[in-house]
């Protein structure tokens, strides 16, 4: 370009570059209108007027001046702002219109591609070949064409790896696999940038989201500066997010809350605290932190899902959802508020609803494995067995060390009557929570030990089967559902005294447990028809009556081995609900009932369950320990109040309904 001598012009376009560096915006376009005017709009200042109007969210007004000018045809810069302000003003439709008109709509324009960059200072032909890759991938993840989106960032990455923003939405948006990130980062061209020895480091380390944290000396496999390992946040949000996925939510949340001190709207961090606060339970901070950012980010989809995320774990299921559509509507890729979402469906058995939101979290979240997580447990508590087979291998496949895939393929195996490769799972899954070594960890994993005693009964070991089951109950005392599978077990191992005994504990607990009582009456007959079991001694008529007894089984013998081959105590499963995925209590909204009994029922701890699948329990299904944990009574319908059951449905809300 022809390099003007005006001074004048010269003068205006110093006035605009001091202004945009003072945050001045409107005193830039002003300058920056008059620079344009003296050059005859020349490209490189219309390019900075359009700019301005940008930054002052003027978005149509700059597609206009760049259109009326013909620099959307010509100039690759003028070109790019077009497709970006539109998309700021999200009028996907013509930014997508505009693509469609190129011959290959993932690759750049033909007749820009020789555009001299040398007009426009610190540019070069790769550094916009990048920006336009990046904003069509913003545009076609906008319409759900995620397919054409990860190409376009694939190919902003490799003409400018240095693109944090295509990297970022790659991985924060969950867009490609463990493998496929790796190769990514594979076939970028480092070979291009020979002095650059801190870009790929920093890449491995925000990839590896699955790969085990290092609690001691962390990230000293990559060759990063030290300065980065310990102070950066980026970096400590990614040690963080590994704690998380190795369910060490202990560590992860202490890791959060200290980088949520030096920046309190870290937007990486945010979901994962706010996960961690929903693992522990925490409702008051999770109750402020929602309203600070409400107050602070109305128009961010993170606040709304904190709001969500507060009413779920108050059991409050219909604000829940109310707050988490809107979230969502506000950003429709935002996959941790369509699990929570999903999550507050699944609580109340609406499993159709439930999938539907899950399914589209497996659709924005092709990267992560809880959506397949939740999507085959949903399968499974259908009776769909098959089904719920193939998506936790292929959650496993993700993540080969998840307990709680571990666990549900276990339970799977049961169902299916292949009780060595469900000891086996259940076993792996024991192991790996017993590596983690987080005392948080054994409040959740009261079923595990009781399914692991369904499992030896079932292979009639009956000792390990008792073991297990006393296991569960020093993690969840006096749990009923624990109590019952006792006494069942010493039924079953003639130890008829104990089981007795253990039986009117667990109906102490729950004094309608139906299959306790039913229970106890058979033990106790058995006892009537041969009472010399209860005697301390033995003689010779003893000796002649239990051989007589033996030559023609009880009617109530046969009783308990009818129940234990047809498996009448109910499965009982859900596993926990982890980053946006806890089921919690499910708390009665009914507080009228004027019955004592009533009330000290429903107050029962021992009707709560954890965050993992218990096989077995005689009327209700049961999510895990007293601690934290729910009773699903499958018979009864859902909540009245559950009316909201569209995932199209418009949800609204503001601050001043979050009180």
């Amino acid at each position: 370009m022809k390099q003007s001598n005006n001074p004048h012009l010269e003068k205006c376009r110093k006035l605009v570059r001091t202004h945009l560096d003072l945050q001045l915006f409107s005193s830039a376009l002003f300058w920056a209108d008059k620079a344009a005017t003296l050059s005859h709009f020349d490209p490189r200042d219309v390019y900075q007027l359009a700019s301005c109007m940008f930054l002052l969210k003027q978005y149509q007004r700059a597609v206009v001046l760049i259109k009326n000018k013909g620099l959307d045809k010509t100039d690759m810069l003028c070109y790019y702002m077009v497709l970006r302000c539109l998309v700021e003003a999200k009028d996907y439709t013509e930014a997508a219109n505009i693509i469609n008109s190129e011959i290959n709509p993932t690759s750049c324009n033909v007749s820009l591609q020789q555009q001299d960059m040398k007009s426009h200072d610190g540019l070069t032909h790769f550094n916009v070949q990048s920006a336009l890759f990046c904003i069509k991938g913003k545009i076609y993840e906008a319409l759900d064409n995620r397919n054409f989106a990860t190409d376009c960032y694939r190919e902003a990455l490799r003409n400018d790896v240095h693109c944090y923003d295509a990297f970022q939405a790659l991985i924060q948006h969950q867009m490609l696999t463990s493998y496929e990130e790796q190769m990514l980062i594979q076939s970028l061209p480092w070979s291009n940038h020979p002095n650059d020895c801190i870009t790929k480091p920093l890449y491995e380390v925000l990839l590896k989201k699955y790969q085990e944290p290092k609690l001691t000396g962390p990230f000293s496999q990559f060759d990063i500066p030290v300065e980065l390992i310990m102070d950066n946040l980026d970096i400590q949000e990614a040690e963080a997010e590994r704690h998380y996925y190795a369910c060490a939510y202990k560590d992860c949340f202490q890791i959060t809350e200290s980088v949520l001190k030096q920046d309190p709207y870290h937007p990486d961090c945010l979901p994962i605290h706010i996960a961690c606060l929903v693992e522990l339970e925490k409702s008051n901070e999770l109750f402020y932190l929602a309203h600070k950012l409400v107050d602070l980010q109305p128009d961010q989809a993170i606040a709304w899902f904190a709001v969500g995320c507060y009413y779920y774990l108050i059991g409050k299921r219909d604000q829940s959802r109310r707050y988490l559509g809107k979230a969502t509507n506000l950003d429709n890729t935002f996959g941790p508020a369509w699990l929570a979402y999903g999550h507050s469906f699944a609580v109340e058995n609406e499993h159709d609803q439930a999938m539907a939101a899950y399914f589209k979290a497996s659709q924005l979240l092709k990267g992560c494995h809880l959506p397949l997580l939740y999507i085959g447990l949903e399968c499974s508590l259908t009776n769909n067995i098959i089904m719920a087979q193939k998506y936790l291998k292929e959650a496993l496949e993700m993540a080969p060390n998840d307990p709680f895939v571990l666990h549900e393929l276990g339970v799977i195996a049961f169902q299916s009557h292949r009780y060595k490769e469900a000891e086996s799972k259940f076993l792996e899954a024991l192991e790996r929570i017993k590596q983690i070594k987080q005392p948080i960890i054994a409040n959740k994993w009261e079923s595990l030990f009781n399914n692991l005693g369904h499992v030896y009964r079932k292979m009639k070991n009956y000792d390990k089967a008792l073991e297990y089951h006393k296991q569960a109950l020093v993690i969840s005392p006096m749990n009923t559902s624990t109590l019952t599978c006792i006494g069942f077990v010493q039924s079953l191992n003639n130890n008829f005294r104990d089981a007795v005994d253990t039986f009117h504990k667990a109906l102490g607990q729950k004094r309608e447990d139906t299959f306790s009582s039913t229970m106890l009456t058979c033990v106790l007959d058995i006892c009537i028809e041969d009472p010399p079991l209860f005697n301390d001694y033995s003689d010779e008529a003893t000796e002649l009556l239990k051989l007589e007894l033996s030559k023609k089984p009880p009617k109530t013998n046969r009783l308990l081995k009818m129940n234990d081959d047809n498996d009448v105590i109910l499965p009982f499963r859900n596993p926990n609900l982890r980053l946006w995925n806890r089921r919690l209590k499910k708390k009665s909204e009914d507080t009228s009932s004027n019955d004592p009994l009533e009330d000290i029922s429903s107050n029962n701890p021992t009707e709560n369950t954890s965050s993992n699948t218990n096989i077995e329990d005689t009327s209700s299904t049961h999510i895990g320990d007293s601690s934290s944990a729910m009773v699903i009574d499958s018979s009864s319908a859902a909540d009245n109040s559950s009316i909201n059951m569209d995932l199209s449905t418009n949800m609204s809300g503001n601050s001043d309904s979050f009180k």
